[in-house]
């Protein structure tokens, strides 16, 4: 099997060694490349074509934003995994917008990060159903608070009527972190009938993958973090 393909895009020494150790020791991973900013990151990913990059949000030169937003416009299959403190990044939400594939916590284990990676890999971008309700909800309020939303489109609620009544039921699950497998027990389908709704899903309202679907659905409130 070939190896995940990491390029990891951070500041601090002591993390960039810390998650080079921890991936290096799955066998399934290989750490490509390092970046101490976001317009190193931007290069290494042109040069190095990793198949994730952890990539810090907090960094000099170029911020992880930035960064991301440029890789992102490159290259529509990037898959960009963000690194976050949680409470102390208030540009995640941006960072998602941007074109990022999901988000990591910094205190992550070695377990974590190595399914994260995966599932990034695997182009079932990272909706932890841990944390997907709080970060998802909290910074999508937070970005319609600040005018972050980006370039006027339809409403989320005109560009939902394009969409099935199972259609609907299926994101409505994907918000809520649930997997392909978990959304086909739910509803009592085939796995693989899931994956042809999302992808569906996502070309009817011009999504590039299951974490802007989500991000989405908290904007046209068919997901509030009560639920």
């Amino acid at each position: 099997m070939t190896p995940v393909r990491v390029l990891i895009a951070d500041d601090q020494v002591m993390v960039r060694e810390g998650f080079s150790v921890l991936l290096g020791a799955q066998p399934d991973i290989e750490v490509v490349g390092e970046a101490v900013d976001g317009r190193e990151a931007i290069a290494q990913v042109q040069a190095l074509r990793p198949d994730v990059v952890l990539m810090d949000i907090r960094m000099p030169e170029l911020n992880g934003l930035e960064a991301t937003r440029e890789i992102v416009a490159a290259d529509a299959d990037a898959k960009v995994l963000v690194l976050t403190t949680f409470d102390l990044d208030e540009y995640v939400y941006q960072a998602l917008r941007a074109g990022a594939s999901g988000f990591l916590l910094k205190d992550a284990s070695a377990r974590q990060l190595g399914e994260a990676v995966r599932v990034v890999a695997a182009g079932e971008a990272l909706l932890a159903p841990a944390v997907t309700k709080r970060l998802i909800a909290t910074f999508s309020r937070l970005g319609e608070a600040a005018g972050l939303s980006g370039t006027p489109r339809p409403g989320p609620q005109e560009r939902l009527e394009e969409l099935t009544e199972r259609e609907n039921e299926v994101l409505v699950l994907v918000a809520q972190g649930r997997s392909n497998a978990e959304i086909a027990a739910d509803l009592l389908v085939a796995e693989s009938t899931v994956k042809t709704h999302v992808s569906r899903i996502l070309v009817k309202l011009g999504l590039r993958d299951r974490t802007q679907a989500a991000v989405f659905a908290y904007e046209a409130r068919l997901v509030t973090p009560g639920d």
